[in-house]
């Protein structure tokens, strides 16, 4: 979609992403975050009118668990309250719908997610079709690994070039406090070949939050704010079978649909936890090798489930409110081999 009134991205904080949280909470955990991007625009929590969250019920193991996290947000007085059973990045979509509509001129979105307390490749199946691959139970880094099988017998890419793509993303997160895997990482041994330990993603625990802003409220509230320009999300069919999984149609059209082939950009932050995606990605995406591809590390060296989608979003954000990047592409995924894609297109007031 494209935007019919401006709407910016004008805060971002998220947690230090570690292996394992068991003495916090998901609303400890949230709170920090929470004040950080409340105190960045000077906001209270009653000066926002609307708030959206994304999270899984799978991952905490009862129902209606986000219902807890509000404890986070301070539900009373009544808030104007809405949930995703997704990445934040969704949540993020929704809320920015609310700000279009003229219903709304701030909006905060969050996103949680602890995969510490179980095995998230286990829990990962449930979003798979229930009758004919959830019950051969193929965790996500086997279905992920016959994505990259698939790259390299098409002659996408092969072992050292996917070593290559774990070896940038991690350097390039020595940088970045929050990520949890910084630095050289050893490609370890084969999980499901042709994935090796540094091909995947680590399993940690982990919250983002972001605050948005229309108009001129939202250059009051920061300095450059992160402009959303175009945002679009699109899915492939449920049946791996009959998907081409060495390509992400739902990407390209959703990069379309947001305005992202329009001009270039010179960021692009990449929802890709598995070395071989960011391959699908770069080709469906038409990124130019002069685009700094996950400066933050990526979800190679972060991979909160529910939030890193968001992080993305927040990560493109926070550059072009440094200065570093003028336009910049974020991406969210969802689903196995990337069924579900969305792109957005952020840019920053002309210097």
């Amino acid at each position: 979609m494209r935007p019919t009134r401006d709407v910016a991205v004008v805060a971002f904080g998220q947690t230090d992403h570690r292996r394992t949280s068991d003495e916090l909470s998901e609303v400890e955990m949230l709170m920090p975050v929470l004040h950080e991007v409340l105190d960045r625009t000077g906001l209270k929590t009653s000066d926002i009118d609307f708030t959206c969250s994304g999270s899984t019920d799978y991952l905490a193991g009862r129902a209606f668990s986000f219902t807890m996290a509000l404890d986070g947000v301070g539900a009373w007085p009544p808030i104007s309250e809405s949930h995703v059973e997704m990445d934040g990045a969704w949540a993020l979509y929704e809320a920015w719908t609310k700000l279009l509509t003229g219903d709304a001129d701030t909006a905060l979105v969050y996103a949680y997610g602890k995969s510490s307390p179980g095995s998230v490749r286990d829990v990962l199946t449930r979003q798979l079709d229930p009758y004919y691959v959830a019950p051969l139970w193929p965790d996500s880094v086997a279905l992920a690994a016959l994505q990259a099988r698939a790259l390299i017998d098409a002659g996408d890419t092969d072992e050292p070039a996917l070593a290559a793509v774990a070896s940038r993303s991690r350097t390039s997160a020595a940088a970045n406090p929050h990520a949890q895997l910084r630095g050289s990482v050893d490609q370890g041994d084969y999980v499901v070949r042709p994935l090796r330990t540094g091909d995947c993603p680590p399993v940690g625990d982990g919250a983002a939050a972001v605050i948005l802003a229309a108009g001129e409220r939202a250059r009051e509230l920061c300095e450059r704010p992160a402009w959303i320009r175009g945002i679009d999300h699109r899915i492939e069919a449920h049946s791996l079978g009959v998907r081409d999984l060495t390509d992400s149609p739902s990407t390209r059209l959703a990069a379309e649909r947001a305005g992202a082939f329009e001009r270039p950009v010179d960021t692009a932050e990449l929802h890709a936890p598995f070395t071989s995606q960011e391959v699908v990605l770069r080709k469906a995406l038409r990124l130019a090798d002069d685009v700094d591809v996950n400066p933050s590390g990526g979800a190679l060296a972060a991979n909160p489930v529910m939030v890193a989608g968001l992080v993305r979003v927040g990560e493109a954000a926070a550059r072009i409110h440094r200065g570093t990047s003028d336009r910049a592409l974020a991406h969210a995924t969802s689903g196995p081999c990337l069924q579900q894609n969305l792109v957005a297109v952020l840019e920053g007031d002309p210097r």
